[in-house]
């Protein structure tokens, strides 16, 4: 039996993917951005072994997940999920003055990759638009650009599959991997949609826990098949990059 972390668990893949490890035997802690949510979300699976809660868009509140995260012990493997998608008319920005997207979907798993003790596995959850992302790090936070919601999205994807890839370097010892899960009806997918739901779930609870994904590191997969990616995945100057930015925003290096 493993024991997971899954961000962003409330609903959604989230919830899938800790439905589909709880029915394998394996011990799921969920996540919520607030107390409602973390309840609904125990309701909704009363076999998951708890909920965590905080706000990741809000650096305090990745802080607070971290903390608690440390407090039930070391994971086997932590997922990467929760996300902001791209219907967003406008730019939002945080209490810590961050664009939404990348304070969502990219500072938040880096500062939980910081501040988390170093579990067996991480999986990030990436998205196919990445490869329409813009790796160039002097606006990410979309504070000159004129908006486009849908740049930002594939932006943010494009970034925090760079960081799976440039945990994998530093971490050699320690599988850490990005996942398509496909365009599926969830909230963020909307409800037309085209791929499987439960196809959507498969491939992070796969490298999460399976045996013969142990040693699989620094790769790209949709439905468990490995995928090209956006050439700058591949560029280990622009991990560094990445990393160091992302420890500069929140006052937390990852080290090799």
């Amino acid at each position: 039996m493993a024991r997971v972390l899954i961000t962003g668990s409330a609903d959604g893949l989230g919830r899938l993917a800790a439905e589909r490890l709880i029915d394998q035997g394996h011990s799921v802690t969920l996540h919520a951005r607030g107390p409602e949510r973390a309840d609904d979300a125990r309701a909704a699976l009363p076999a998951a072994s708890g909920a965590l809660v905080g706000d990741l868009a809000e650096i305090a509140g990745m802080r607070a997940v971290a903390e608690q995260a440390n407090d039930e012990g070391r994971y086997d493997a932590v997922i990467h999920n929760a996300g902001v998608g791209y219907h967003k008319p406008r730019r939002v920005e945080t209490a810590d003055g961050l664009e939404q997207h990348f304070a969502v979907n990219v500072l938040a798993p880096y500062l939980l990759t910081a501040l988390i003790d170093r579990p067996g596995r991480l999986v990030y959850l990436s998205s196919g638009m990445h490869r329409g992302g813009d790796p160039d790090l002097s606006d990410p936070q979309w504070a000159g650009r004129r908006w486009n919601g849908m740049q930002a999205y594939s932006d943010s994807k494009l970034f925090v599959t760079i960081l799976a890839a440039q945990i994998a370097r530093l971490w050699p010892g320690t599988p850490s991997n990005a996942v398509d899960p496909g365009w599926v009806a969830t909230k963020m997918g909307g409800a037309g949609a085209p791929d499987d739901p439960d196809l959507g779930s498969l491939t992070q609870a796969w490298l999460a826990v399976e045996e013969e994904t142990a040693t699989i590191t620094g790769g790209y997969f949709f439905h468990q098949e490995p995928q090209e990616t956006h050439p700058a995945v591949h560029d280990e100057a622009l991990g560094a990059r990445l990393v160091e930015y992302c420890a500069k925003l929140s006052g937390e290096p990852v080290s090799g």
